[in-house]
């Protein structure tokens, strides 16, 4: 099987690989999907993610949804984002990116990049496919916004609720969530939904070995611009941050106030945390929450 062939027939590649047809390597995966590289006949590589969660079934449309998230951010011609070359419903194949090393001028590169992604916009805030972040479901229900309302409702509140019923946060930590979601109003957001990545952490930037940052692993959505660039400084901060910021910046001027703003738009992969994880992120869902409405 070359490259070409897959692309016109993806269907057949669980059959190669349940032959071992292809030469496969494992590679990190995160913790939710087993991934590998796959050496075709060409020499072509790509990278295969499959659903590791072995005790429960892929969610449905898990990876249509990420396919779908992947090709419209790369629609935009903005930061780069690997070609989908299969999607199907317990696999997905990605153009393999070699890795590289985070320099400052990838790093400004990145933000000017980026910033052409997130001008490409958004039919509304949402999207037309349902979503995930991580395993968990997003409510992608298109919305004409305003954004304050859409993020408290379909961003905060469900990962709040998901947090406080499997014992994450006490009573004081859903208080200071529930005081963000009553001031949201006063946190901006007349901007028109921008084409966002979605789960923007450090962790889904790949520093590649052509001098860019590639975008991967997307909860890509119609949101705000600021969420994007707020989700880079979490645990710890993109590489060059300050230089993302600045070619971002040169390239679309940021709102006034926009580092107040910075927990608000960060306060969502919290409740995801700990949604997911538990309570070892109660005190993360709290800080931020804390910064939010000090800013």
């Amino acid at each position: 099987m070359d490259l070409a062939y897959l692309r016109a027939h993806p269907e057949h590649l669980p059959a190669f690989l349940t032959h071992q047809r292809i030469r496969e390597t494992p590679v990190p995966g995160g913790s939710i999907c087993t991934a590998s590289r796959l050496t075709l006949d060409d020499g072509a590589s790509l990278f295969a993610k499959s659903w590791g969660g072995a005790t429960q079934p892929v969610p449905d449309g898990f990876f249509e949804t990420e396919a779908a998230g992947l090709r419209w951010l790369r629609d935009a011609g903005g930061a780069p984002v690997p070609e989908v070359v299969a999607a199907l419903p317990d696999l997905l194949a990605l153009e393999w990116v070699e890795p590289g090393a985070a320099t400052p001028r990838a790093a400004e590169r990145l933000g000017r990049e980026l910033a052409a992604t997130h001008r490409a916009g958004a039919e509304a805030f949402g999207a037309r496919w349902p979503g995930y972040i991580g395993a968990l479901p997003a409510d992608n229900t298109p919305s004409p916004g305003p954004w304050p309302g859409w993020f408290a409702e379909r961003r905060l509140l469900p990962y709040l609720r998901l947090s406080t019923d499997n014992g994450a946060l006490s009573a004081p930590d859903i208080a200071l969530v529930e005081h963000v979601v009553a001031r949201i109003e006063g946190y901006g957001g007349s901007e028109p939904p921008a084409r966002v990545h979605g789960d923007l952490w450090p962790g889904n930037v790949l520093w590649a070995a052509d001098g860019r940052a590639w975008l991967v692993d997307p909860a890509a959505h119609g949101g705000h611009r600021e969420t994007d660039l707020a989700q880079l400084a979490l645990f710890g901060g993109v590489p060059h941050l300050d230089r993302v910021l600045a070619g971002y910046r040169e390239a679309w001027p940021l709102a006034e106030g926009w580092q107040a703003r910075v927990p608000v738009h960060q306060l969502h992969l919290m409740l995801v945390h700990t949604a997911l994880f538990g309570g070892a992120y109660r005190s993360a869902v709290r800080t931020t929450a804390e910064a939010a409405l000090r800013g």
